[in-house]
């Protein structure tokens, strides 16, 4: 099956893509292009999709990097595979032929680049690594690299929607500690619940960053079982586990 691969006009000429479940071997909740090497899936299955992906974006499987995602603010620059993966949700590189690969199932997928610099940055961005900075240390980490923030363009792919995310009081008092003004991504919800804009508070702290261009996909991982794994979505339902999608991007 072709997979479906989701692009952006914003990356033109860098070779990308977020990754939606079509197209891969997983079966049962994982059905699909499980990428996930921390899923209860069988790991040669997820091993097959990892090379589907690496296959599309024209590299050998062992060119396609991740790292161990914990939820922090911590980006890498790279410019090998990394052994053993490092604790960190972002990673930058100038190096030619190695594509940068994060995991997502609701979080933000975030794909970078300065093509005119020739570096390229993968970020993943849930509430606490968007809160925490890890957009702002990925772009300071292309800095290094020899990028400008100025001519960065960065694309939030699939992600949760305001409509599907409902959260706490003390959700929001985490984010209202941090900046009174952060107010303004929730809505009331039922109850004492509230509804959080996540790719629209994404889209906030890069702006505020200073990249030239930052936009979202529009995709809800939640709201489309068809096509998107969703964290939440499986939690709704009482599985056991969940697929992961690969968003890549490489020079």
């Amino acid at each position: 099956m072709t997979l479906d691969i989701i692009t952006s006009d914003a990356l033109h000429g860098i070779v990308h893509g977020f990754f939606a479940r079509r197209g891969g071997a997983s079966s049962g909740v994982f059905a699909g292009l499980n990428c996930g090497q921390g899923s209860t899936d069988q790991s040669e299955i997820v091993l097959i999709n990892r090379a589907r992906v690496a296959k599309a974006m024209g590299v050998t499987p062992d060119r396609l990097v991740s790292v161990n995602q914990v939820h922090s603010a911590t980006a890498v620059s790279l410019d090998n595979p990394p052994e053993p993966r490092p604790r960190a949700d972002a990673m930058v590189t100038a190096t030619p032929g190695l594509a940068l690969g994060v995991l997502s199932a609701d979080c933000q997928p975030v794909l970078f680049a300065d093509a005119r610099a020739g570096v390229v940055g993968a970020a993943h961005a849930g509430w606490r690594g968007a809160l925490d900075g890890v957009l702002e240390a990925t772009v300071e980490a292309m800095e290094r690299l020899g990028a400008a923030r100025g001519r960065i363009a960065a694309v939030i792919g699939p992600t949760i929607s305001q409509r599907a995310y409902e959260v706490g009081p003390e959700f929001l008092e985490d984010f209202m500690a941090e900046d009174p003004q952060y107010q303004r991504f929730f809505v009331n919800g039922e109850g004492d619940r509230y509804l959080f804009d996540l790719p629209a508070f994404g889209l906030h702290r890069l702006r505020g960053a200073g990249v030239g261009h930052a936009e979202w996909t529009r995709h809800c991982t939640y709201s489309n079982p068809d096509r998107f794994f969703s964290y939440r979505r499986t939690t709704h339902a009482g599985e056991a586990d969940y697929g992961r999608h690969l968003s890549a991007i490489r020079l």
